[in-house]
This record gives structure tokens, C-alpha cells and sequence, in this order.
């Protein structure tokens, strides 16, 4: 897969089958459009085309207030993408000037001028340009004159699927790992450097790696501990337990701490990058009424993931 900051760096294209989106996630509904894409462009002797932007628009037009937490790194992004078979990636800088164009300037100014494009995919609902005055019709309308062609995904195919990337961050906002990962079609995944921490689980019996997320857009689950897959540098891959929240029963901090503690693991890690794939969510962060009785759940806990890992 080919990616591109800007169109001086784009070459001819054979007949490009674009799409347009943010496509945060790269959820099972973008799957099947990046799937339809690729076919389309096998038909044509094309090759398959995305038309994204960075930073999320709603970061550029309410800087303030946008409160947007993103399902995937760019880096997640393009991996996934690049898994799909989708050829060419076009991460265009979103500003204010690029949000007043009209759906009318985008299209001629990008999509005819400097990609020449040979066919539009996009869904029924799917709305673009300023004031969000760029839709299907119009897109259809533009495609006489210009001489493209405009695919529809339905809204009987959308409405199948019933997924959004805003669904999947509600879902992860309450820890529903479960829906996440059936909307994702693959595992949720938290990156990050490992940490010092204050060391208290290694007097108890748990030992845990501190992970500070390396991305501040990155949306972290809900609360709770998780079972989970943690990947090295050296690509080995061990079994374990993650806790996100405040640590009521130690501390009862203001601040969310993120703590993986890795089955039969003595190594040193520290400042390494690690990758955690969270597989399901055990329970909720709680207060017990000591730290005794907080090893006594963590002990059932890692016997809950255990067995479940071993199924």
C-alpha cells in the first residue's frame, strides 16, 4: 500500500475506485467498502483508493470542544489497511481552509484534476464539502459532467452491518471488550512505553508493567480488569491480566493508571514498548476493604483468565 501527505507526491493511478471517510477503527463496516472497492477496481483495471484525513476533522472545526478520542492510531490505521489490500492511501492535512471548500471544489479541484478518478463508493448517507452540502445525488449530478462514475453503498447494506465508530467508543466507554472486538472483526489493542510505577504489586505477590499510552488521542477503555495478550520488542507474546482505573483500594487516585501484570513473567521491561490486545473484560474496578483482600481477587481473577485463555 502506497501513502501519500499531499498530491505532489501521487503518481498516475490506473483508473482509481475511491472512497472517502475518517474510517477510525477500520470497523467491519469500512471492511466490506474496502472490499467492495478492491473488487470494483479488479473489474475496471483500477487499483482502490482512500481519501482520509488527519487530524479528525471535528479536532480542526471545534478545536475546544471537539472531545474526540480515536479507536486506532494512525499507525493502527494504516496497518490494518495496508492488511485489507487497499492500495493507495491518501491522508490529506485537514485545516480550516480545507473545511470552507465546497463539495463542488473538492471534487473538481482533487478528485477530477489531480487524481483523475475513474469511479466514487460511498455510502447512501454519506455527506462531504462545506456545510456538508456533498451527498450521493450531488455526487451523481457532478458525475455527468465530469464523466466518473458513482457507486452506492445501500443503506440495506449499512443498515446489515449496524455498526459505527461511534457505537464502538460507547462501547468501549462502558468496557464492553466483547462488542468492540465483534465491530473490529479483530482484538482491541492499547501501545505504549513501560513505566516505574510504585512497585506495590510486587509485595503481593502481582508484579505489574506501568503503561503510559504513547498516544494522547487514543481511547482508553472503561475501568476495570481485563484479560489480555501482551506482546514485546523481542515478539514474544505472554498471557495477563490488565487494570485500568484509579486503584481505589491503594490510592484512590484523581488519575488513571494503566497496570499489566504478565503470567509466570519475571523479566525487566522497563522503557520497552509493548502491545497489549485486551480479549475480554472480568470484572469492574472496585474498593476492597484491604490489600489482603484485594490479592484474594486478583487471585481468583488470574484463575478466571487463565482457564478462560485455555478453552
Amino acid at each position: 500500500m502506497k501513502i501519500y501527505t499531499n498530491f505532489d507526491e501521487i503518481g498516475q493511478i490506473p483508473n482509481p475506485v475511491l472512497t472517502i471517510g475518517t474510517f477510525d477503527g477500520v470497523h467491519v463496516g469500512h471492511q466490506k467498502i474496502i472490499e467492495q472497492l478492491n473488487h470494483r477496481a479488479d473489474e475496471v483495471g483500477g487499483e482502490s483508493v482512500l481519501f482520509t484525513f488527519f487530524p479528525h476533522p471535528r479536532m480542526v472545526i471545534h478545536p475546544t470542544n471537539h472531545g474526540i478520542k480515536l479507536i486506532q492510531t494512525q499507525e493502527e490505521k494504516i496497518e490494518k489497511l495496508a492488511r485489507l489490500g487497499l492500495k493507495h492511501l491518501i491522508v490529506f492535512p485537514f485545516t480550516k481552509d480545507f473545511s470552507e471548500l465546497t463539495a463542488d471544489e473538492f471534487v473538481s479541484q482533487f478528485l477530477i484534476a489531480k487524481l483523475h478518478v475513474h469511479t466514487i463508493i460511498v455510502g447512501y448517507d454519506h455527506q462531504f464539502g462545506k456545510n456538508r452540502e456533498g451527498n450521493l445525488h450531488f455526487l451523481e449530478s457532478r458525475a455527468l459532467h465530469y464523466g466518473f462514475c458513482v457507486e452506492e453503498i445501500s443503506a440495506q447494506e449499512i443498515n446489515a452491518v449496524n455498526i459505527s465508530s461511534s457505537k464502538i467508543r460507547k462501547a468501549l466507554s462502558k468496557g464492553d471488550i466483547y462488542t468492540t472486538n465483534h465491530y473490529l472483526n479483530e482484538t482491541y489493542q492499547l501501545s505504549g512505553t513501560v513505566i516505574h510505577g510504585n512497585k506495590l504489586g510486587r509485595t503481593i505477590g502481582y508484579p505489574t508493567a506501568n503503561i503510559h499510552i504513547d498516544d494522547s488521542l487514543k481511547l482508553i477503555p472503561g475501568n476495570g480488569v481485563y484479560g489480555v495478550k501482551i506482546s514485546l520488542e523481542n515478539g514474544h507474546v505472554h498471557s495477563g491480566m490488565m487494570n485500568i482505573g484509579t486503584r481505589p483500594t491503594i490510592d484512590n487516585s484523581m488519575e488513571t493508571h494503566i497496570e499489566v501484570h504478565l503470567f509466570d513473567f519475571s523479566e525487566d521491561i522497563y522503557n520497552q514498548k509493548i502491545n497489549v490486545s485486551l480479549i475480554e473484560r472480568v470484572r469492574e474496578e472496585q474498593k476492597f476493604a484491604n490489600v489482603e483482600a484485594l490479592k484474594q481477587q486478583i487471585a481468583q481473577d488470574e484463575i478466571f483468565v487463565r482457564s478462560s485463555f485455555s478453552q
